[in-house]
């Protein structure tokens, strides 16, 4: 991967050059009218495909890749569009590719005509790091139906004016929104043009350092909604590795996924990817996560991450969890094995604390170790009444879960960062890295660790996030009274929330 802080800007500023030397068309002669109908672009909830052979991060994908014999696999495959790279120096795409993947959409048109079935063929896409108006033109004389704009690179003046040559063409705009500063910049668009050129587009992978969070797409849904409207499609970009992970975004409720490497990669699970994304179905479990990134939107990316959240574990009396909850806690861990001292299994804890849970703002997390056991029976009961919010599946091995309990609202805990890296690829939105001593890790990758635990207490808790930055931190033992365990000592917990400020 490259080393810049910012490759989104090399990326411009390359292509800036490229143009002042070679013109819009990069040298590449296109025709001088367009040759084929505009085709509809993701009117129905749909797969986009990408021809893609490299990527600043992953560097080579499939560097032989044939773009006509690739968007016809695709075509053939279910997608919904094809989208095609043109961008030369990063991604080793060219504007001949579009016209060839333009060519095999319609020639999957008529050789399904000839066998007598009819069929629209995709829409083609043609995505690049687009700076002009101009290139509209210039996109859709070489066949295109839509055009990728993103916001992060486009000013309000200009990337209004690129809408109206989409509009003024019958052709499609996937506007790409991932800051808050984005939103402004399609408001006057909502406003003047018809919203059915224009689809929104979401991307898991930050282009100034190219990290992915799969979360980010449903943090900004909402934001979206609440200015192109309830029905604007919205497509989740990147990510996306298999078709566990086309099921978690689909199960989201977006319009249509993006998918790049994996389809460029593996001709073999490219129908399984469609299929997966398309048959997913709305679970208890993206309710879940919707929800959670709902909130974590609205409370904290306009300013930026002011304060860690906070997920008390361990509890095992009312009264720490009444006093967690009024501190500001997000999450309360309850365990649900009698194996551990903290078990809420235990001594009739869970009898005595079930009547006073509703009260609780926070969520209400049932910590399971042994998907068999007769307490992790009871707590998958409980999930499922919503008496408690979601589970937490604690070092246990994510094939070893039935599709029936991943659709219940949950997350994984893991202290092997192969075992976090594989949880994240199967479209875990957030995972926690539990170490023994999070503090003292010797991984130079912790830093991607959203959720972490381990070690933490009132004492070192602001090194921990200044050094980490965490989204979360996961606190059991490090706040209980001395000699006490299950016992949250109330000054311990009172100083520690007073310290996760990150400002």
């Amino acid at each position: 991967m490259h080393n810049s802080v910012n490759i989104l800007t090399q990326i411009v500023e390359k292509r800036k050059k490229d143009i002042s030397e070679s013109g819009l068309t990069f040298g590449i002669s296109i025709p001088e009218k367009r040759t084929r109908e505009v085709h509809p672009f993701l009117k129905t909830k749909g797969v986009i495909l990408e021809v893609k052979r490299a990527s600043p991060s992953k560097g080579d994908i499939k560097a032989d890749l044939d773009s006509y014999e690739t968007a016809l696999s695709y075509a053939n495959c279910g997608a919904g569009a094809i989208s095609c790279l043109t961008e030369k120096n990063y991604f080793k795409g060219t504007l001949e590719d579009l016209m060839n993947v333009c060519r095999a959409a319609d020639d999957y048109e008529k050789q399904n005509a000839q066998s007598g079935i009819k069929v629209i063929s995709p829409a083609v896409l043609r995505k690049d790091f687009l700076l002009y108006s101009e290139e509209i033109e210039v996109s859709y004389r070489a066949g295109a139906d839509a055009v990728l704009l993103i916001a992060r690179i486009l000013d309000e003046k200009t990337i209004f004016k690129m809408a109206e040559e989409v509009v003024r063409l019958k052709m499609s705009a996937l506007i790409e929104i991932r800051e808050e500063s984005d939103l402004k910049k399609i408001k006057k668009i909502v406003k003047k043009l018809p919203s059915e050129n224009f689809v929104y587009g979401i991307n898991s992978r930050d282009l100034a350092t190219f990290k992915i969070d799969l979360l980010r797409p449903c943090m900004m849904v909402n934001k979206i909604k609440k200015i192109a409207g309830d029905d604007a499609r919205i497509i989740f970009e990147s990510g996306v590795k298999n078709p566990e992970c086309a099921f978690s975004a689909g199960s989201m409720g977006f319009s249509g996924l993006l998918l790049g490497e994996a389809a460029a990669k593996n001709p073999e699970i490219r129908k399984n990817l469609v299929a997966s994304f398309l048959s997913a179905a709305h679970t208890d479990n993206a309710v879940f996560w919707n929800e959670y990134a709902s909130e974590y939107a609205l409370e904290y990316m306009p300013n930026g991450t002011s304060k860690t959240k906070v997920k008390i574990c361990g509890i095992t009396r009312i009264e720490d969890a009444e006093l967690a909850d009024k501190l500001g806690s997000s999450f309360l861990g309850f365990i649900f094995a009698d194996a551990f001292p903290r078990s809420i299994t235990r001594d009739n804890r869970l009898e005595k604390i079930l009547p006073h849970l509703k009260k609780l703002k926070a969520k209400k997390i049932a910590v399971i170790t042994n998907l068999d056991s007769k307490e992790s029976l009871l707590a998958f009961k409980l999930v499922r009444e919503k008496v408690f919010d979601a589970i937490q599946f604690h070092k246990i091995k994510y094939e070893n879960v039935s599709k029936e309990l991943l659709f219940l609202p949950h997350y994984f805990a893991t202290d092997s960062l192969e075992e976090y890296e594989k949880l994240i690829s199967k479209g875990e939105l957030r995972v926690l890295f539990d170490s023994k001593d999070i503090r003292n890790s010797a991984s130079k990758n912790l830093n991607d660790c959203k959720w972490i635990a381990g070690g933490i207490n009132e004492k070192n808790i602001s090194d921990v996030i200044k050094k980490f930055s965490p989204e979360l931190i996961d606190i059991s033992s490090g706040i209980e009274l001395e000699n006490e365990i299950g016992i949250k000592d109330k000054n311990k917990m009172k100083k520690l929330f007073k310290k996760r400020s990150l400002k």
